[in-house]
């Protein structure tokens, strides 16, 4: 029971004389305060309609931006920071099949601190909730490392039986099998910050009856799906191939697409796709750098808004985009789309900054953030316009879209708890980790290629 003296007591954290953009719909607010109680977002609005009295902890965001944290609605943080800058201008599946060399010989020390380097870096630009596949890695060190680093994730337990990924099929399969155990040692660990999902590889790495499987165990305990869908022309071969039909109405035919499932990149729609994605309210993870990067074509973002379809944007990993920076993300979706549609007004810089933020976070299914709205939890970034590349800032979104950079963050709160202030991330020696990173990244290189 709480007593009289705790329901009167004053704010946690109170950021004030802000900026304020809360995302999903609601209008910006100048000059305007938010409060935080606990975990969660207590109070939102102009300096006279919110009460600060009391407040343990008060910053002053004079000048600044208050927004909620960008969501990362696709990635591969431990594994895609070994690989890194180390395989560039090829095409997609030339890349695959270099990357499985060192992901063989991966180590769980090596993917405790690539783990850790990921989650700094996305503290540092502003990211506080990521979605992870696991593209066939150890799941373990990166759940050690969130309670250093501690950012709302979802993990999804990665599953191939063919293909590149072939020899993980006997670990794949007997994950499936005993999937409970994971879901009871981590789902909804950390305060709920913490989910399990599945991630069936792709359909080329998957076959059929590894795709019911998932369905059935997501089915049994209530999970959420993250998968590669639709991402390159050899994909869309391939299943022409194996299977006569295309990607997306080969995994609805086998009963798999459902409001659950995250579909990331989907560069290769056609309009029966489309249908189907809209029909099954499968959401989409739009990763526009990295597929123009490796030539994976651009997602008909014009023609799935217009079906209803939930798109997010996300970075991928970084060894396919190679930065977790979602104003970089931004800036070029914004760019791309406007020139692929022959269209200036399309994608404006409060649709990019919502699919960023609310947007994505309904992609990854974690609907309780990415909105700044009093019962959320607190998942709120500063961000510092007076800067020279922002200057003069004439309209705020477009300045945090086109002229903003991940440096620009200068304070990340998630669920709560600061977790960098002025630039500084708490609780870590990042010295130490970069060193530790990238002695166990030059290792790895070494004794793979």
């Amino acid at each position: 029971m709480i007593s009289s003296e705790m329901e009167n007591a004053g704010p946690d954290i109170a950021i004030v004389n802000a900026t304020i953009l809360p995302m999903g719909g609601a209008a910006m607010i100048e000059r305007g305060s938010l409060t935080i109680r606990g975990d969660s977002i207590a109070a939102v609005g102009s300096a006279s309609e919110v009460d600060i009295n009391g407040a343990r902890r008060v910053i002053d965001a004079e000048g600044r931006v208050v927004m909620p944290g960008f969501v990362n609605c696709h990635t591969h943080i431990a594994s895609n920071m070994l690989l890194r800058g180390l395989l560039e201008d090829v095409q997609l599946f030339e890349w695959l099949g270099t990357m499985w060399k060192l992901k063989r010989n991966f180590d769980p020390e090596t993917l405790y601190w690539a783990s850790l380097m990921g989650l700094v870096e996305m503290v540092k630009s502003g990211m506080t909730c990521f979605n992870e596949h696991f593209d066939a890695y150890a799941v373990t060190p990166q759940t050690e490392a969130l309670k250093k680093v501690p950012l709302r994730a979802t993990l999804g337990y990665g599953f191939a039986d063919r293909g590149v990924y072939a020899d993980v099929k006997d670990w794949a399969w007997k994950a499936l099998d005993s999937f409970g155990d994971k879901v009871d040692a981590y789902h909804g660990s950390g305060n709920d910050r913490v989910h399990v999902a599945l991630s069936p590889h792709a359909p080329y790495s998957c076959g059929p009856e590894m795709f019911r499987r998932v369905r059935e165990v997501a089915d049994a305990y209530g999970l959420v799906i993250h998968t590669h869908l639709s991402e390159g022309p050899q994909e869309i071969a391939y299943v022409a191939e194996t299977y006569g039909t295309r990607p997306v109405q080969w995994l609805n035919d086998l009963g798999f697409l459902k409001p659950d499932v995250t579909a990331a990149h989907c560069t290769q729609l056609d309009d029966t796709d489309i249908r189907i994605l809209a029909e099954t309210g499968t959401k989409i993870a739009h990763c526009p750098c990295c597929n123009a990067k490796l030539d994976s074509g651009t997602l008909r973002l014009r023609s799935v808004r217009e079906a209803g379809i939930t798109v997010g944007l996300a970075t991928d990993g970084p060894a396919s985009h190679n930065s977790l920076d979602m104003f970089q993300e931004m800036k070029f979706a914004g760019m791309i789309h406007k020139d692929k549609n022959h269209d200036v007004e399309f994608l404006k810089t409060r649709e990019l900054l919502e699919m960023s933020t609310c947007e994505a976070a309904k992609a990854m299914n974690r609907p309780e953030t990415g909105t700044l709205v009093p019962g959320q939890k607190a998942d709120v970034i500063i961000v510092d316009l007076d800067k020279p590349h922002c200057l003069p800032v004439y309209d705020v979104a477009a300045a945090l879209v086109y002229s903003a950079r991940a440096e620009d963050v200068v304070t990340t709160i998630c669920d709560g708890r600061i977790l960098m202030e002025n630039r500084e991330v708490a609780g870590i020696d990042e010295a130490e980790i970069r060193a530790r990173f990238r002695e166990r990244a030059l290792a790895l290189r070494d004794r793979s290629l």
